[in-house]
């Protein structure tokens, strides 16, 4: 091609320490010209043998792009083999800078191709919105990461579908990775102040599961009688199991995304599944006792607000069988905190009205004093409902106080 024509001086951003980082280089007119509209208007403006580049934010990466003018366009993509994409972009910065087309093109179809990690997926985006590039350029690269409206399902129902799958699983594994996963994932759809600021996913669609796996879960429990042999009724309990598991996992997600009410409403309600689940084995129903357990400890922490007829409703329908259960439930391992269903169970008997107190807790002594440790220990809310009832003693006065002043004539 011959010696250069043209000499090019790029310098670097000015350091108050020392001298600005500069290059020259002895380049071509015709191809600088060809390839770069910004060079080509430069040198036929200038008409000068020389042009200087100032305040570059990096040298070498300018002086690169320019050296990639000179491979033909076919050979741009295999000149960029093995390039971080951090260095793919800032190339791709200068390339749009000086409107070198094929470096461009070329750039954006590595970005494309190439895979990236969490922290270069937030750089690609980030980078290509600063950039003066028709948007229709970008969509192949960002098509990745944005999802086009007018053709992505809507989340509530990508949420059902995966959600229906996780709850008919046939490995139980699996089932258990996919509900973390699944309940992570769905933490992660909240800022710092616990509101939900991506997935759409409605509340009827969260109680379309709540009342599957609910009918589920009854459905079980009524086709215990009758067993044809002893296959037959361990395959019924593990299926019990199951769903009161699958029953926790959904109760969790309503809880999460603040719109459990309905819920306590519901189990509140279900005396004939309380009745249903006095005749199994305990080993089995007390997967249906950490229900109400979750829902105390929920009501407890104020995460969960209803009257206090629903929340006694709760505690005539389900705390029998949940001290019949606490035995079972204490031996639970790791997956049971018994200190924290003790304080929830405490705290929920403690919002109610004190006659109401008062009957819940004194069917509480007789049970813990014959049961003992296979019984929640509440002795707190004992000690303080008999404080609240025989030892302090509040009044409400209504006083109307009327001011007398001289009116004058």
């Amino acid at each position: 091609m011959g010696p250069g024509d043209v000499r090019l001086t790029v310098v670097g951003r000015t350091n108050f320490d020392a001298a600005p980082f500069r290059v020259t280089v002895d380049v071509h007119r015709r191809v600088l010209a060809a390839k770069s509209r910004f060079f080509s208007d430069k040198l036929r403006l200038s008409g000068t043998l020389s042009v200087e580049i100032l305040e570059c934010n990096d040298v070498a990466i300018y002086v690169e792009a320019v050296v990639l003018m000179y491979s033909a366009e076919l050979q741009l993509k295999s000149k960029l083999l093995g390039m971080e994409v951090s260095k793919i972009l800032a190339l791709l910065k200068i390339c749009s800078a000086i409107m070198f087309e094929e470096g461009i093109r070329a750039c954006l179809e590595y970005l494309e191709a190439v895979p990236w990690s969490e922290g270069e997926e937030e750089s690609v985006v980030s980078h290509l919105n600063q950039l003066q590039i028709d948007c229709s350029r970008l969509d192949t690269v960002l098509h990745r990461v944005i999802a086009n409206p007018s053709t992505s399902s809507r989340a509530e129902n990508v949420f059902l579908k995966l959600s229906l799958g996780v709850l008919q699983a046939k490995d139980d594994k699996a089932r258990r990775e996919m509900k973390g996963l699944i309940s992570r994932l769905l933490k992660e759809d909240c800022n710092g102040n616990g509101l939900h600021i991506g997935l759409d996913i409605s509340r009827d669609i969260l109680y379309q599961l709540c009342h599957r796996c609910l009918g589920s879960l009854v459905l079980c429990l009524s086709g215990t009688t009758g067993f044809d042999s002893k296959q037959d009724r361990g395959a019924i309990m593990a299926e019990i199991s199951r769903e009161a598991d699958n029953m926790q996992w959904i109760l969790g997600i309503l809880i999460d995304r603040k719109v459990g009410e309905e819920f306590v409403d519901l189990w509140a309600d279900q005396k004939e599944l309380a009745v249903l689940h006095s005749k199994i084995p305990t080993m089995y129903g007390h997967e249906i006792s950490k229900i109400t357990a979750q829902l105390c400890i929920s009501i407890g922490r104020g995460q969960i607000l209803v009257p206090k007829e629903i929340r006694f409703s709760l505690l005539s329908t389900w705390l029998e069988p949940l001290y019949d259960d606490f035995g079972w439930m204490r031996m639970g391992g790791k997956s049971i905190d018994r200190k924290l269903i003790e304080e929830g169970l405490s705290q929920t008997i403690l919002t109610l009205p004190l006659p109401q107190q008062q009957s819940v807790l004194l069917k509480w002594f007789d049970r813990f004093v014959n049961m003992g440790d296979d019984c929640p220990n509440i002795q707190r809310a004992f000690e303080i409902w008999w404080r609240r009832a025989f030892v302090k003693q509040y009044a409400i006065e209504s006083k109307l106080q009327l001011a007398v002043c001289d009116i004058p004539d």
